[in-house]
């Protein structure tokens, strides 16, 4: 699929760093990147407080010493239809929202994206329901229920229009969020995504809670110690199997994507390959396109270098 898109656009040649280098194809732009190998009960507090709070929370601060995700110097709840949800906000500037991965994902897996952000912007992390410190509600999670929420939550802190970075399920939210609210949204760096239509012979996810801590033990028992409803992460699963078997993403949404974006995914990602990408790719009006090869679906856990000069030049 590389081979193809590179045979039919120009390339132009731009060396960005020592060992790092990017091929930049036009009509629209394509962008294929390289490298060398290698619980609590808070109340909720007034939105203006927390934003003005974050100004001094990462000016001097490296990433290893916050504890990104359960950070009370950041961290705050807000509601949406009864629901509690949290988010931490990081610097000042513009604003970024961002949208982490679902089940394994959460607000520290941008841990270094966050570092890098928040000197320049100020970075607002939703944790999504059912994940981290927030509750999981009682219906089973769309990406429409989580542009929705995402929506509120900008509503929430009075921020008319944001940049929104999402990975994975986030970076599926993040583009439901850009075409049912175009007028919030000034553009989209969406990772780890694809074209995911109603499909007859799809495998069907099947996460349980008996699975993931036989895979993956201490790592989840991390999760659930942040967990305000710990008793209900199997019915979270549940809801989140829901969203991969059911719900799907596709041309319905992105043709309706008014704003720039900004679609990268790893070479070698295990959930959306690279010619569901390039369909994506495709079906947005205002697209651009970053490969980063040898990588699999979490990229900036892989090569952040490439990541971060991939869409640092899109912001």
């Amino acid at each position: 699929m590389i081979e193809q898109l590179i045979s039919k656009t120009p390339v132009i040649f731009s060396l960005m760093q020592q060992f790092i280098f990017t091929l930049s194809f036009c009509f629209p732009m394509l962008w294929y990147t390289s490298c060398a190998m290698e619980s609590t009960s808070e109340e909720i507090q007034d939105p203006k407080s927390k934003v003005e709070k974050s100004n001094s929370t990462t000016e001097d601060t490296p990433s290893q010493k916050i504890n990104y995700g359960n950070n009370a110097e950041a961290g705050d709840y807000f509601k949406v239809e009864g629901v509690k949800l949290y988010y931490e906000v990081y610097g000042h500037g513009s604003p970024i929202l961002m949208l982490h991965g679902g089940v394994y994902g959460y607000i520290d897996e941008f841990s270094s994206l966050i570092d890098e952000l928040s000197q320049n912007y100020q970075v607002i992390c939703l944790a999504t329901r059912g994940h981290g410190k927030s509750e999981v509600g009682n219906t089973p999670y769309t990406y429409k229920q989580r542009a929705e929420d995402a929506y509120h939550l900008l509503e929430y802190l009075q921020i008319s229009k944001a940049l929104v970075i999402g990975f994975s399920d986030g970076g599926h939210s993040a583009l439901k969020l850009a075409a049912l609210y175009p007028e919030a949204v000034k553009k989209v760096i969406a990772m780890g995504i694809g074209d995911n239509p109603k499909e007859k012979n799809k495998e069907p996810y099947n996460y349980t809670s008996k699975s993931l801590l036989a895979e993956s033990g201490s790592f989840f028992k991390s999760r659930l110690a942040l967990m305000p409803e710990p008793d209900r992460w199997e019915e979270s699963l549940q809801y989140s199997n829901h969203l991969y078997n059911q719900d799907l993403i596709s041309s319905e949404t992105f043709e309706k994507i008014q704003c720039p974006v900004l679609l990268m995914n790893g070479e070698n990602d295990q959930y959306n390959t690279v010619d569901r990408l390039v369909k994506a790719y495709y079906a947005i009006p205002e697209a651009h396109l970053s490969i980063i090869p040898q990588c699999g679906h979490v990229l900036f856990f892989c090569n952040f270098e490439a990541v971060w000069e991939s869409l640092e030049w899109f912001l």
